[in-house]
């Protein structure tokens, strides 16, 4: 049997790809590409406000380690505020979801996702920026809307109203 030995991969304190989605910086370490497709890992800043609505993806894990900051964590079986050192996992099936920073501070997550393929949703959706660059979000008419839920629905993502989890 041969063994193929691959290269680490090795990210910088300020490299790997910025993008801003919703008014957060993403900032992705490992993507798809770098994984054959097993696995994604996203550093996120979310500002005081912001994070993702209501969404849900059938199938992949999703993870979430806080390092810095709180974020409150909302799904179809309640809410958890999730503080420095929490980790959090929505698993395959579909579970709705949606995460928001309540604090004053900005809260910094570690994301993993298995397999691969959230990471391409943000770069589509996402504006390139620096690390640590906030945008504001966009607004999110009719129109935008749609776009987003079409763009979502093709990378294995479905996106709910605002109030969908109360």
């Amino acid at each position: 049997m041969e063994n193929h030995k691959k290269q680490p991969i090795t990210v910088g304190p300020k490299t790997g790809k910025n993008v801003s989605v919703g008014g957060s910086n993403y900032r992705i370490l490992a993507s798809g590409k770098d994984t054959e497709g097993a696995f994604a890992t996203i550093d996120m800043l979310i500002p005081p406000g912001g994070g993702p609505g209501p969404h849900a993806h059938a199938d992949f894990d999703e993870t979430f380690y806080v390092i810095e900051g709180e974020v409150e964590v909302r799904s179809e079986f309640g809410t958890y505020v999730a503080a420095k050192g929490s980790y959090i996992t929505i698993p395959k099936g579909g579970v709705v979801h949606a995460f928001k920073n309540k604090s004053e501070q900005t809260a910094h997550l570690l994301c993993t996702v298995v397999p691969a393929g959230l990471e391409s949703l943000f770069e589509e959706i996402g504006q390139p920026v620096a690390v640590g660059q906030f945008l504001p979000p966009a607004r999110l008419d009719e129109a935008t809307m749609k776009k987003l839920q079409a763009i979502a629905e093709k990378h294995g993502q479905q996106l709910f109203p605002p109030n969908y989890l109360g």
